[in-house]
């Protein structure tokens, strides 16, 4: 048995000026458990065939969900423990900065996430629009 943090996101729709409808984020109400954080940060990585580092990372996990490099530094951690991610520091402006890249279990596990995600959501749209019996 463990315990993990749960983090949570909603949107608020509002009409701006224009009269179009925008996305706004406001407060929390989904969970995002470990393993869709996990799927999130694996599809980002997957992106970039050479690795990259953890700001970049969190930069576009956020366009996503709300979530703070403290948050994502045990996420990486944990892929590299169960070796998703591989890692490794290359100099950059006179620093050292760390790179994450994903490994063959990276991408098979990720393939496992998107297959999953693809029958999830499909279940709750229906659901959401009435088309799911009991």
């Amino acid at each position: 048995y463990y315990s993990c943090k749960q983090y949570y996101t909603v949107y608020n729709i509002r009409k701006d000026d224009n009269q179009e409808k925008r996305r706004e984020r406001a407060y929390m109400v989904f969970n995002t458990g470990s393993a869709l954080l996990d799927a999130i940060v694996l599809a980002v990585v997957s992106r970039e065939p050479e690795g990259t580092y953890g700001y970049k990372i969190t930069q576009e996990v956020r366009q996503a969900i709300d979530l703070s490099e403290s948050t994502l530094y045990p996420v990486l951690r944990r892929l590299q423990k169960d070796d998703c991610l591989e890692v490794y520091d290359m100099e950059c402006g006179g620093r050292n900065r760390r790179y994450y890249k994903i490994t063959a279990r990276g991408s098979a596990q990720l393939r496992l996430y998107k297959a999953e995600w693809e029958s999830y959501s499909e279940k709750i749209t229906a659901m959401f629009e009435g088309g799911y019996g009991v």
